[in-house]
């Protein structure tokens, strides 16, 4: 790992961007789809417009979003924002994959590029700078797998989309539920036939590393030439001391957390006792855990960008504001030596995707 600043970094073709981005998930608010809970709690689009302002007042210039982000609804407040700046200081990214509506998959040919249209219309844009496969179900047989990659190079021969993007592999991930050797061999397939120019992946302290055929993510998106934007550094906020054993907290319908073990105890008596190793080395104020997970995110290599959601302003000026100097080497050590004491004292209590019931 490697000290890094807030330099812009190139990311793809077209991509050159502050490599602390936005991601624009939890303001679309609580969402079901399918039938499950993958949204946040309520939200104050208010609130969620002052903050991607403030965003833009930080240097701010990479957003994320996708269409099942609230519906549409965090692409909309995205493209208020849009209306107030210059369209090309700011660099947005969307997603396609979880929203079905009366087709017969996400990725039927049609229904993804009337999706790609309806997030243009959203967000009130005439192209995207990145365009993301949100995620790697293709159907039975991955009947869809070559009508997506078709449809993706099509829209990046015709300059609607700059970069073509991918989710890369997770050990936690929920949409397939193959073996995880047979998930690596099937991402490493998917990844020859699309030649994604970036790839974005859930990346924090508490995810299992991810592997590719044996090889590391970052390891392997650097020998291909491609980026990789890593996303949930603050854990959904559990590494920022937040969540308290004491008082485990009860998300409302159409919340993802709702069903999350880590939300709960054991859990969050595991995280909280290691934070406070934290706490004793970088101090007690609550900016100074943000700093740590952000800048040991940031530090993980030179050819990645880390996205940071918010709900609020405060979120956002606390995020920009709190990085200072990089972390040391001894810190770097201490803080992935603590961060996989906290992960696997965690996976040794079971997977935090299981389900559980919580009532509200």
């Amino acid at each position: 790992m490697t000290a890094l600043d807030l330099k812009p970094r190139h990311i793809a073709p077209g991509l050159t961007i502050n490599p602390l981005g936005v991601g624009c998930w939890a303001i679309g608010g609580p969402t079901v789809n399918a039938g499950h809970p993958v949204g946040w709690g309520s939200v104050d689009d208010a609130q969620s417009l002052d903050g991607l302002r403030t965003a833009v007042e930080h240097g701010a210039n990479f957003f994320d979003t996708a269409d099942v982000f609230g519906h549409g609804h965090s692409e909309r407040l995205l493209g208020q924002l849009l209306k107030e700046v210059d369209r090309d200081s700011v660099h947005i990214a969307s997603k396609i994959g979880w929203v079905r509506g009366t087709a017969p998959h996400p990725y039927a040919g049609p229904r993804l590029r009337h999706q790609f249209e309806q997030s243009m219309e959203n967000l009130g844009v005439e192209y995207l700078d990145a365009y993301f496969l949100h995620t790697l179900d293709f159907g039975d047989d991955d009947d869809y797998l070559h009508v997506a990659i078709n449809q993706m190079h099509a829209l990046r021969d015709a300059e609607y989309i700059k970069a073509i993007g991918m989710r890369g592999p997770h050990p936690l991930a929920s949409d397939r539920k193959d073996a995880a050797d047979v998930r690596s061999a099937r991402f490493a397939k998917i990844f020859r036939l699309l030649r994604p120019d970036v790839l974005w992946t859930r990346c924090n302290p508490l995810s299992p590393p991810t592997l590719v055929d044996g090889e590391d993510l970052f390891s392997f998106t650097a020998r291909h030439g491609v980026s990789l934007m890593l996303t949930e550094p603050l854990a959904q906020g559990l590494l920022t001391g937040k969540y308290h054993p004491g008082v485990p907290a009860v998300f409302g319908p159409g919340d993802h957390r709702r069903h999350k073990r880590w939300f709960s105890n054991p859990g969050l008596e595991i995280i909280d006792r290691g934070l406070e190793m934290l706490r004793e080395r970088f101090g007690r104020d609550p900016q100074a855990l943000v700093r740590v997970a952000l800048r040991y995110s940031l530090q993980q290599a030179d050819h990645t960008a880390v996205i940071v959601g918010f709900t609020t302003p405060a979120q956002i000026h606390e995020n920009y504001s709190c990085l200072g100097e990089p972390l040391t080497r001894d810190e770097l050590a201490f803080v992935d030596d603590t961060y996989s004491r906290i992960r696997n004292e965690l996976h040794a209590t079971g997977d935090s995707y299981r389900r559980v019931e919580v009532t509200v």
